[in-house]
C-alpha cells in the first residue's frame, strides 16, 4: 500500500528530526573545536573555537613596539581574521556533512539545490 505524496512528508519530518538532533550536538562540539592563524610571522597568534568567538590571542614580546602600534594593530586584526575565517569553514564543513545527503523537493518560491 503506497501512501503517496504524505508518506514522503513523513520521511522528511523524520530525516528533519534527525537533522535538527545533529545540528544540536554539532552546536556543542563546535563550542568546544578550536583553530589558530597567526601573523608578523608567528609573532601574533589568534585561537577562536568553533562558535567564532575569539578564546585567547598570543602576542610575542618582541611584536610590542611602542612606536609602531599601527604594526601591532594590523597583526591583530589579520590574525583574528584569518582565525575567524578558518572558523567558518569548519562550520560550513561540519554542517555539510550533516546536512549533505538529505534530498529535499523542490518547493515553488524557494532555489532549487
Amino acid at each position: 500500500m503506497s501512501f503517496g505524496p504524505m508518506g514522503n512528508v513523513g520521511k522528511m519530518l523524520k530525516q528533519l528530526e534527525k537533522v535538527q538532533q545533529e545540528m544540536a550536538r554539532l552546536q556543542e562540539e563546535l563550542a568546544r573545536r578550536e583553530v589558530e592563524a597567526t601573523a608578523g610571522g608567528g609573532m601574533v597568534k589568534a585561537v577562536v573555537n568553533g562558535q567564532q568567538e575569539l578564546v585567547r590571542l598570543e602576542i610575542a614580546r618582541e611584536a610590542v613596539d611602542p612606536d609602531d602600534v599601527e604594526l601591532l594593530q594590523d597583526m591583530i586584526v589579520a590574525a583574528v581574521n584569518e582565525a575567524n575565517r578558518k572558523a567558518q569553514e569548519l562550520v560550513q564543513a561540519e554542517m555539510a556533512r550533516v546536512t549533505g545527503g538529505l534530498k529535499w523537493p523542490k518547493l515553488p518560491g524557494f532555489p532549487g539545490r
